[in-house]
């Protein structure tokens, strides 16, 4: 198919990051790494020109294919197959569980908001009872591959990597970088690589705490000043001085460690402890 040949009939719109997948093999991997089947309700994110979505309708029983673009939406509304209902919104403003459950979700997504909607898909890390993620087991999704590396990233990464999208991400699936995906895949070149990246949701949270927002507030604490150590970033965080060295010292933690170099398990039992000593 010749996707690049179709894309270039439409301008694409800066002001909503769009760039058309062409890689024929890259929406093979998509489609393979989904694993989609008859009895499978597909979510689609940003269907664009339609090119994943044509795909997706022959193998799934149901295909949701929501996208903001109106030009976009008159260029799906092609697609002869009576099991795709195009959703014409905002997918910040929709409710994944109005669709099913146990559903799968695909996403091109515009690289400025990736971050938006990966919270919206999984809830923050103290939204334990999350529509979205309720109602869905998987993710894949391309990103930029800087973004890629964030998620998949732990203390042992590259500290600028490691973050609090890493933690969001992992405290509730498990991420895998399935591919890198060179910028000429696309139409028109982005400036960067991307990646496809599958988040299989899980069941419990990463972690079973006593209190998950202030799990939140010391994950933050760990990140918020990346030079300083943990005792400061502690303290400048709000944290009363002498809990906080109480803490560090139960622990046996250095009070030079910097928090970026945490597990979230590590973070946990942090968290824990020092909730204890307030």
């Amino acid at each position: 198919m010749n996707y690049i040949e179709r894309a270039k009939k439409f301008r694409a719109k800066k002001r909503l990051g769009q760039n058309f997948l062409t890689d024929e093999s890259a929406i093979e991997t998509i489609l393979d790494v989904s694993d989609i089947t008859k009895e499978d309700i597909v979510i689609e994110i940003g269907s664009g020109l339609g090119f994943v979505t044509e795909q997706l309708v022959k193998l799934a029983k149901k295909v949701y294919a929501v996208e903001l673009d109106e030009d976009m939406v008159n260029e799906l509304s092609k697609i002869n197959a009576d099991n795709i209902e195009i959703i014409h919104k905002d997918i910040l403003k929709t409710d994944l569980s109005d669709f099913g459950q146990n559903m799968k979700v695909v996403a091109n997504i515009p690289y400025y908001i990736t971050s938006p909607i990966l919270a919206h898909l999984l809830g923050e890390v103290d939204d334990l009872n999350n529509k979205n993620r309720q109602s869905i087991s998987q993710v894949v999704l391309m990103v930029q591959y800087e973004v890629a590396k964030r998620l998949t990233a732990n203390e042992k990464s590259q500290s600028k990597e490691y973050g609090l999208l890493s933690v969001l991400a992992q405290f509730w699936s498990d991420v895998e970088l399935v591919k890198k995906v060179p910028s000429k895949s696309f139409f028109p070149s982005p400036k960067v690589d991307s990646a496809i990246v599958k988040l299989t949701i899980k069941n419990k949270p990463l972690l079973q705490l006593s209190n998950y927002s202030f799990f939140k507030k010391v994950a933050k604490s760990c990140f918020a000043t990346r030079r300083k150590n943990i005792k400061n970033s502690l303290v400048n965080m709000g944290f009363a001085k002498n809990a906080v060295e109480k803490t560090l010292s139960e622990l046996s933690i250095d009070e030079n460690t910097r928090g970026e170099t945490f597990s979230i398990e590590q973070m946990g039992q942090l968290a824990e402890k020092l909730k204890e000593n307030l």
